[in-house]
């Protein structure tokens, strides 16, 4: 596999002594260079995400260099002198370092912050708060529901530093989740999508009956809710979250953010101290 690797890294890799051909074929074999870009930095190893992705460059400066696939840096984590190997997970969220001086074995959590468009996603909590946990959920989906708790607890615990902000994934296995998700949408338009949102969590099993009861449960104007319901506006709306999640690599729910970074441990310990990191950042440049 590591053969293979270096094998690609050469089609990434300008050289001085020679130039890959764009394409070309010999015998039984035929290729071509899909892209190219430059490294500011002698590499010593690389890998690449499963996904393809993201790519991460050991080089001789003693940092790990990310890229996105195109060539974009995305940052560098700086890492032991004597750091000689380097792996990865397949979707590229930990790191495994090799220090062949004192033979150490490093693994490395990395997390790159995301730029989520929340414009217009019903937002929960003080508007001015510093401190944003994006939910990406489906409402047919049972994680979803008992993470709703721990949602709870975080708000309550950080009042005036805390918002939440919902955007929507209905998931392709779950029938009733897209329907949901245009029904919550429909009662945000009315001014009242955290009353749908909570009576489509309670709602088991969810079927097009129950989002109807629900949508009369919480004293919505049954005409307006129906036409905006299927109106080609709230479609647009529901594309643009699942767009959102795609930029964001999201893929299953539920999907937490904190400020655009992922959240890999759902323990409310954990996000808690993601939370205080965010707040003493926003401490830190304040006082600047």
């Amino acid at each position: 596999m590591n053969r293979f690797f270096a094998l690609c890294l050469l089609l990434l890799l300008p050289v001085t002594a020679f130039a890959t051909p764009s394409a070309g074929t010999d015998g039984r074999l035929s290729w071509s260079v899909r892209t190219t870009w430059k490294l500011d930095v002698k590499p010593l190893g690389f890998v690449q995400s499963l996904d393809n992705r993201k790519v991460f460059v050991l080089g001789n400066d003693a940092k790990v260099h990310i890229f996105t696939q195109d060539g974009t840096l995305l940052g560098a984590i700086p890492v032991d002198k004597n750091t000689s190997a380097i792996d990865i997970s397949p979707r590229g969220e930990i790191l495994y370092l090799i220090n062949d001086k004192d033979n150490t074995y490093t693994a490395l959590s990395v997390s790159v912050r995301q730029s989520i468009d929340i414009t217009g996603a019903p937002v929960l909590g003080k508007a001015d708060a510093p401190v944003t946990l994006v939910i990406f959920s489906d409402f047919q989906c049972p994680y979803c529901k008992k993470v709703q708790p721990l949602i709870k607890q975080l708000m309550e615990h950080n009042r005036n530093t805390l918002k939440v902000v919902f955007k929507h994934l209905p998931l392709p296995m779950h029938n009733e989740a897209e329907p949901a998700a245009l029904a919550a949408i429909a009662a945000q338009n009315q001014g009242k999508f955290w009353q749908m949102h909570d009576a489509l969590f309670a709602a088991r099993p969810l079927t097009a009956e129950k989002i109807e009861q629900a949508a009369r449960k919480i004293g919505l104007n049954m005409a307006r809710f129906k036409k905006d319901m299927n109106s080609p506006e709230t479609r647009q709306r529901l594309a643009k979250d699942m767009m959102d999640a795609r930029r964001a690599e999201v893929s299953g729910t539920p999907t937490l953010f904190i400020n655009g970074r992922r959240v890999t441990n759902r323990s409310e310990q954990v996000i808690q101290q993601m939370i205080d990191q965010e707040v003493r950042k926003t401490k830190s440049a304040d006082n600047k």
